[in-house]
């Protein structure tokens, strides 16, 4: 997994109600009538637009971490995956070793019995108590061949335990591998849950209409990087037409809109990003890695201004986020939680790099 990381912002703001309570005041002494105390009020003060954008920062941060966790867990999900196959494959060359072996010493077994009732005596000592010199010849290549299947069976015996004790020691290497995938797997589950119930906590203190105004500040940072991309002029230079399997991959994608984040997920019901692009090219025939850090180590990388339809844009210089570019500079992407699978501009956030998942 990618090791980029970087600090949470320690300067986080939570809006809160300030509430001011007036004490009541004691008798008064000059009035048989207590003069009444007046009632209490509560005012809320609005977050300013500096307030929510540091809100707005905080959410990113918390996002970005659950992301990353979010990776962590499907690698470490996708080694179980594959390291409980290797198990069951090894288990299947022992059951079959285990049964050679049998066979081989059953084998070896009627060999000594046949010996015996040749008198306790070995071929070479029949062939030389013979004095027909046809038997002798006769008797003569038997030997050789019994001597080279004797051998062989003895061989393959050795090499079939020898194979047998390699693959109980591979079996328990994965094993080891499993355990610790495992723990990892869970350590990764904590602590998405943990900034994602950080990231939920946070946005639940907003009033409505502070996430109405913290929403519009989303769109705007989205759409002043989408424009600052835009004005670099690299949409004239993309002009890459989608392969057969490319449109089939975006076909997919885009068949998705609308449906659920859900970290972990590849659907077909929610996604999260990696889940999202990689379901989508395995549905054009091309299987690719499932998290978005092997996506961007693994695939062949190419130019931005080079970029076709069905290619992957990986964000962040951590690799926490992948995206599928549709074309006319957007992309489709399963954002975060509490997000749908949408269209965005590709420039809306930092492009660490362009993968091709097919040539």
């Amino acid at each position: 997994m990618g090791t980029g990381r970087r600090s949470l912002i320690t300067a986080a703001v939570t809006v809160v109600c300030a509430v001011t309570v007036l004490a009541a005041p004691g008798t008064a002494f000059a009035s048989p009538t207590p003069t009444p105390a007046p009632a209490p009020s509560a005012t809320s003060t609005p977050a300013t637009t500096k307030d929510l954008e540091a809100v707005r920062k905080k959410l990113d941060r918390l996002y970005h971490d659950a992301a990353v966790a979010t990776d962590a867990y499907n690698s470490a999900e996708e080694k179980a995956e594959q390291q409980s196959a290797e198990i069951v494959a090894l288990a299947k060359k022992i059951v079959q070793g285990r049964k050679k072996v049998d066979e081989l010493k059953k084998r070896a077994g009627a060999a000594a019995a046949a010996q015996y009732r040749n008198g306790g005596l070995p071929d070479e000592a029949h062939l030389m108590l013979s004095d027909d010199p046809q038997e002798f010849l006769d008797g003569a290549g038997r030997v050789i061949q019994g001597e080279r299947a004797t051998k062989g069976l003895l061989g393959e015996l050795t090499r079939t335990q020898q194979d047998l004790e390699q693959y109980a020691k591979d079996a328990s290497a994965q094993w080891t591998k499993l355990e610790a995938n495992r723990k990892a797997k869970a350590k990764a589950k904590a602590k998405v849950k943990k900034q994602i119930a950080a990231a939920e906590k946070l946005e639940s203190e907003l009033e409505a209409e502070e996430k109405e105004r913290l929403a519009e500040l989303e769109r705007q940072a989205a759409q002043q990087a989408q424009t600052a991309w835009l004005d670099s002029g690299i949409l004239d230079e993309i002009d890459g037409k989608a392969s057969a399997q490319g449109k089939k991959a975006v076909a997919y994608a885009t068949a998705q809109l609308g449906k659920p984040y859900e970290w972990g997920a590849e659907g077909p019901g929610t996604f999260d990003c990696s889940g999202l692009t990689s379901q989508a090219w395995a549905a054009a025939g091309v299987p690719i890695p499932r998290t978005s850090q092997e996506q961007w180590k693994q695939l062949r990388r190419i130019d931005t201004a080079d970029m076709r339809p069905g290619d992957l844009i990986i964000y962040n210089d951590d690799a926490s986020h992948v995206a599928m570019y549709v074309g006319d500079g957007a992309i489709v992407h399963a954002p975060r939680p509490g997000r749908t699978v949408t269209v965005a501009g590709a420039g809306s956030m930092p492009i660490l790099a362009v993968v091709r998942p097919d040539v």
